[in-house]
């Protein structure tokens, strides 16, 4: 069955609700206004979580509703409920109906049509049973513990969703789509002479869950996270200063989504209170940089077949060659902006408008071997995986906390290091990128992007880079 038929069995034919008479509903209460749709989503969701050697939380929930949008000029009228009836909906409407604008203009057009599949439909809750769920856990905990004695302290969590959501227009126009989401985290505490430190890895996308049942899977998830936890028991304080950075592949391209994917979303610029306002087709990267927002790769957490207002994902040139192509936009600022959306109208559920966010932001390969990169450094740091951080949208600045970072000393990676923070300012750092590596790598798939109380998946990812004169806050003295 079609996304679309599945949709339609869920929202209409077990709600009792006249697909007829919900477009005429929705037809009436967006007269008027220059956009706007229906939003219908069922959600279904779990997270299981081993701890201590025994399972600690368990969880499971359902949900679905409907938002209703209509837009007019920069205003918007929302309404939400979790009761799917014509009721509710008239009610919604009536609420709608307060952004008219009253020049009777004509409706924004359509997004365009999509075939593209990008992940399965299938539930990936269903087909596993829930003990087989806590078995996977319990093994993690076992091959934990029995891989290195120092191992005091195993958490292992897994989660999955299965959305179905349908986005239906006045104009006619009807998108569905149904979105798979897994996700596997392992962490691991060791203790040697008294010391004590952790090392957490994980993995996910919009998969089934069979693929982490794999033990060559798992395993080597529970690997990494007590490679990390181990490296940290040798780590000395980290230095500070202004040196060189070496940022590795894959995940530190979480700084790059942070410092400056946020200030490329269209409604900051619109706003124009984006460190990036009005500096489209001007140089703000080193040449050579190169940075997509995509959100047609096959399985990955942050790809969508389509955007939260019907728009197909697409593949959006944010920085090419060093040079602003553009912006990620949704359908109001686009339109406000006299720019077409990239199929970035994202949303946490029904109950929220959506706004313009990342799907999977990263940075294109360059010429350069990661050993050539780390050679060329005499003394500096070389950052491998990155904690939290905290960003500015307007001024660009930022401080990350690194958990797993070395010493470069004469070209060569050195001691590892703890408690090193890397403090810089987006626009600064994109031109202070000297040299792009060829290991373009994307993050293993469990990364989570807040903005204006909404948590969407994302993906990121970057080759290896050299950053001249980054600001390192360290322990050292």
């Amino acid at each position: 069955m079609s996304d679309l038929g599945q949709t339609d069995e869920l929202f209409f034919t077990r709600a009792g609700l006249d697909r007829t008479r919900v477009e005429g509903i929705v037809g009436d209460a967006l007269s008027g206004t220059d956009d706007g749709e229906l939003y219908l989503e069922y959600r279904q969701s779990e997270s299981l979580t081993f701890d201590d050697g025994c399972l600690k939380s368990a969880s499971f929930d359902t949900a679905q509703g409907f938002g209703l949008r209509g837009v007019s000029g920069e205003a918007t009228g929302y309404a939400h409920a979790s009761e799917l009836s014509e009721e509710a909906l008239k009610r919604a409407a009536d609420t709608v109906r307060a952004v008219r604008s009253g020049r009777g203009g004509t409706f924004a057009a359509p997004p365009a049509g999509t075939n593209s599949t990008l992940y399965t439909d299938d539930n990936p809750l269903s087909p596993v049973d829930f003990g087989d769920k806590v078995k996977l856990l319990q093994d993690i905990d076992t091959y934990a513990r029995a891989t290195d004695e120092r191992v005091r302290q195993v958490s292992a969590s897994l989660s999955g969703q299965w959305q179905a959501v349908q986005v239906l227009r006045p104009d006619g126009l009807r998108v569905a789509d149904i979105r798979p989401l897994v996700k596997l985290n392992v962490s691991v505490v060791v203790e040697q002479d008294g010391r004590m430190e952790n090392g957490g890895h994980g993995t996910g996308g919009r998969v089934a869950y069979e693929r982490y049942l794999d033990p060559a899977i798992w395993q080597a998830e529970v690997d990494e996270a007590l490679r990390q936890a181990l490296v940290n028991l040798e780590s000395i304080p980290a230095p500070a200063g202004e040196m060189p950075v070496v940022l590795g592949p894959g995940w530190p391209g979480i700084l790059l989504h942070e410092a400056i994917g946020h200030g490329l979303e269209g409604d900051f610029n619109r706003k124009k209170t984006s460190a990036f306002s009005g500096l489209v087709g001007q140089r703000i990267a080193s040449p050579g940089v190169t940075v997509v927002d995509d959100a047609t790769l096959p399985d990955r957490r942050g790809s969508v077949t389509v955007d939260d207002e019907g728009t197909p994902g697409q593949r959006t040139v944010l920085i090419e060659d060093g040079i602003l192509k553009g912006y990620m936009q949704d359908r109001l600022n686009s339109r406000l902006m006299g720019t077409g959306s990239t199929g970035n109208g994202r949303r946490l559920s029904y109950a929220h408008a959506p706004i313009p966010r990342m799907t999977n932001t990263y940075m294109l390969a360059g010429p350069h071997g990661a050993e050539e990169i780390i050679g060329s450094v005499d003394k500096g740091l070389y950052a491998v995986t990155f904690g939290g951080g905290q960003v500015d949208i307007t001024s660009g600045k930022f401080v990350f906390s690194c958990t797993e970072a070395y010493l470069i000393d004469n070209g060569k990676v050195g001691a590892p290091v703890k408690g090193a923070t890397l403090i810089g300012n987006g626009p600064d750092c994109l031109t202070k990128i000297s040299m792009v590596g060829n290991d373009l790598e994307l993050d293993p798939g469990i990364g989570t992007c807040g903005k204006h109380g909404q948590w969407v998946p994302v993906g990121v990812g970057q080759p290896t880079l050299r950053l001249d004169g980054l600001t390192v806050g360290g322990t050292a003295v």
